[in-house]
């Protein structure tokens, strides 16, 4: 079980117009990234989708990016699912096809802590040799005494937490001091959790600036931490436009602007509409972005 670093994209799933996944663009996004240093693949989680999409798509994606990388980074599979079968099937398939770890939502509806060790344990039962990160979004109150609970499941390695809270990021941090791995997950929180221990970060838009977040991690490392700032600053700039315009198919739509049409998003979330197209864009360009999807 080793412990993992950098900054990890949570890749896109692209979709065609006729909502298939689109192999093609896939495999343009990984060569991208990989172009932008990414340390790594966060694929089929919250901001790929994977819980809106069937587990044959779900397989698909992750061989088509597996197949991609051939080895260059790692890849984490997010295989969280309501249906604890189809998690541990999930797994399994990420297993044998060559992932390096696997991630699981706290799936909805399991309202304990005895509910969700036993569908932790399942899962990690299924890929006994790989390293389970439980994903804590917008979690448990007490995300820290979740993670006690899960610590006995042998191949629990650690957490990607996508959270505000730096205090209980930084508890979850000193839970264990081995083979212990702390991704955050929150973007406009990657200086601030790179301060509290993180040991690399996971994001949506680092499918469209992955160099910010790049250098806030190299700036953050060699200590110029005004620096890091500044560009933390700078790319909540463009976070704010995201949202602004309804985030997912603005994640979308500035990908398309990359070159990269990932098509819309699935239900529930919303596409991005027509009218408001060319107002994003002048957003985008007065808050910097094309500078930064640059870097």
């Amino acid at each position: 079980m080793g412990n993992f670093s950098g900054v990890w994209p949570a890749l896109v799933t692209p979709f065609t117009t006729d909502d298939r996944v689109s192999v093609p663009v896939l495999r343009d996004q990984v060569e991208y990234l990989i172009g932008k240093e990414a340390g790594g693949f966060y694929v089929c989680g919250a901001t790929g989708q994977g819980i809106f999409m069937s587990v044959p798509e779900r397989k698909l994606v992750v061989e088509t990016v597996l197949d991609q990388v051939q080895e260059r980074v790692p890849v984490i599979v997010h295989v969280g699912s309501v249906a604890c079968t189809d998690a541990m099937g999930l797994a399994e398939h990420a297993q044998r096809s060559g992932a390096a770890a696997v991630s699981s939502i706290l799936p909805p509806l399991y309202r304990d802590s005895r509910s969700l060790y036993a569908y932790f344990e399942a899962v990690a039962a299924a890929a006994p040799d790989l390293p389970l990160l439980p994903y804590l979004y917008g979690g448990p109150a007490d995300a820290v005494e979740l993670m006690r609970e899960l610590m006995p499941i042998p191949n629990v390695a650690g957490t990607k937490y996508t959270g505000p809270n730096m205090y209980e990021f930084k508890r979850l941090v000193e839970l264990r001091s081995d083979n212990w791995t702390l991704f955050s997950g929150m973007d406009e929180q990657c200086l601030f959790a790179a301060m509290s221990g993180a040991c690399g970060h996971i994001g949506s838009t680092l499918n469209i600036m992955l160099g910010v977040y790049r250098d806030i991690r190299k700036c953050y490392e060699m200590g110029d931490v005004v620096q890091a700032l500044a560009l933390q600053n700078k790319g909540n700039r463009i976070i704010t436009v995201l949202y602004s315009y309804g985030f997912n198919g603005a994640l979308r739509e500035a990908l398309r602007l990359l070159g990269l049409d990932c098509g819309q998003p699935r239900l529930p979330a919303h596409p991005f509409p027509e009218n408001r197209k060319e107002a994003f864009y002048d957003s985008l360009e007065a808050a910097g972005f094309f500078e930064l999807a640059q870097a």
